[in-house]
């Protein structure tokens, strides 16, 4: 049975933004190999960070929403931790309560969006 999992991520700033691009995608074509369902992706862009990580103040920030079988959590894990571009990851498993929570943020953010367009 497969479970729901969201991963963050923060990829060095000293890549281009096609760089970051390329390994987020990188990424999402590993979960698709594992037969996994990519439900939903942000990219946050370049943040500073709370505290230095590597000697670095900034990074690049990205969240992939994912159904996937639990066992390949490790697999996926091993690869951000082998990975030179990744500073950072975290890995947890949602409950139906977290995915309602994302999902109802997600609809609040769209409507708000949508009237905020409207306005202008």
């Amino acid at each position: 049975m497969n479970n729901r999992y969201e991963t963050v991520f923060i990829l060095t700033p000293v890549l281009s933004d096609q760089q970051a691009k390329e390994t987020v995608k990188s990424y999402k074509s590993m979960l698709k190999s594992a037969d996994s369902k990519v439900h939903h992706e942000e990219d946050w862009g370049l943040r500073k960070l709370a505290y230095p990580i590597q000697k670095k103040s900034t990074g690049f920030y990205y969240l992939l929403e994912h159904e996937t079988d639990p066992a390949f959590i490790d697999k996926l894990e091993v690869a951000l931790k082998r990975d030179e571009k990744v500073i950072r990851f975290l890995t947890v498993k949602m409950d139906k309560h977290h995915i309602a929570f994302a999902e109802g943020n997600r609809e609040r953010r769209k409507k708000d969006k949508k009237e905020s367009s409207d306005k202008a």
